[in-house]
């Protein structure tokens, strides 16, 4: 049998992951046991995981989430308030499929960026798309985009993503510009898509932050109001240890020994993201 025209054809429709199932095939005696209906099955089996790691590929760097972060490196074993049951039932990604947000609050250092990441990331693993923004830079680049005529543009295409993560919101009270166009930003979402945000403030302080308090009850009333919470607290993740390893530096506890290295900060470019937090 001549495989080379056979090969060109799965090439020209394609079909990458079949051509190499098929050429795997022919060069492995052990194949030639199984039946026309095995092979065949083997050959679409691998086209389809083939397809399914292109697209997962490809929605991962259209996300530009901040950590590579996933729910399987989350460290439950700290008490800063992350509920195993309730973050591996978030990761089935249900709260997206019904258009719910997550809200993420606790002091600097605790983990609220990389937990977001890890829900995106399952997420875009379930075969929705997402997108990561810094809210001081997403409400930056909607002033510039207003000045330049790309505004629309703009803010149909972050509409369109599945799961959107805010990450930092209200690190300083908003102007009123700004907090109308994170209203904008939230309506365009509201019952249609799904937010994860992030922030040092508590929820309850959110209001004076967002800027004219009519603006800021109408954001609020879309974005908090049937979400799910996760509300973190402890010293800072990313406080290194004392040279002794004994106690960290104003009287927290030391890092635990058995935490992989990836669990821990990662340095960053931008002094405003020096290290992504720990989980």
């Amino acid at each position: 049998m001549l495989t080379t025209p056979t090969l060109d054809k799965l090439h020209a429709l394609n079909l990458m992951g079949m051509a190499r199932a098929f050429s795997d095939q022919m060069e492995r005696a052990d194949y030639q046991t199984l039946t026309f209906e095995e092979r065949l099955g083997m050959l679409v089996d691998r086209e389809a995981q083939d397809r399914e790691n292109r697209r997962l590929h490809r929605y991962l760097k259209a996300a530009r989430l901040r950590s590579q972060a996933s729910v399987e490196d989350l460290d439950f074993r700290r008490p800063r308030g992350l509920d195993r049951a309730a973050v591996l039932s978030l990761a089935e990604s249900q709260w997206v499929s019904a258009h719910r947000s997550i809200l993420i609050v606790g002091p600097t250092g605790v983990g609220k960026t990389f937990v977001a990441c890890a829900l995106a990331q399952a997420a875009i693993r379930q075969g929705h798309t997402g997108l990561y923004l810094r809210a001081p830079r997403m409400l930056q680049d909607l002033g510039l985009a207003r000045g330049d005529g790309r505004l629309p543009r703009l803010m149909t295409a972050w509409a369109k993503v599945s799961v959107l993560v805010v990450d930092d919101l209200a690190l300083r009270p908003l102007t009123a510009e700004q907090a109308a166009d994170l209203l904008e930003v939230i309506e365009d979402r509201y019952q249609l898509r799904s937010t994860i945000v992030t922030s040092q403030l508590p929820i309850s302080d959110w209001h004076g932050a967002l800027g004219e308090p009519t603006i800021a009850d109408a954001i609020l009333d879309r974005l908090v109001h049937n979400a799910h919470r996760i509300e973190l607290r402890g010293d800072s993740l990313r406080r290194p240890p004392e040279p002794d390893g004994g106690a960290l530096a104003g009287g927290g506890d030391g890092p635990d020994a058995t935490q992989k290295p990836s669990e821990r900060g990662r340095p960053e470019k931008r002094r405003a993201e020096k290290p992504v937090e720990a989980r």
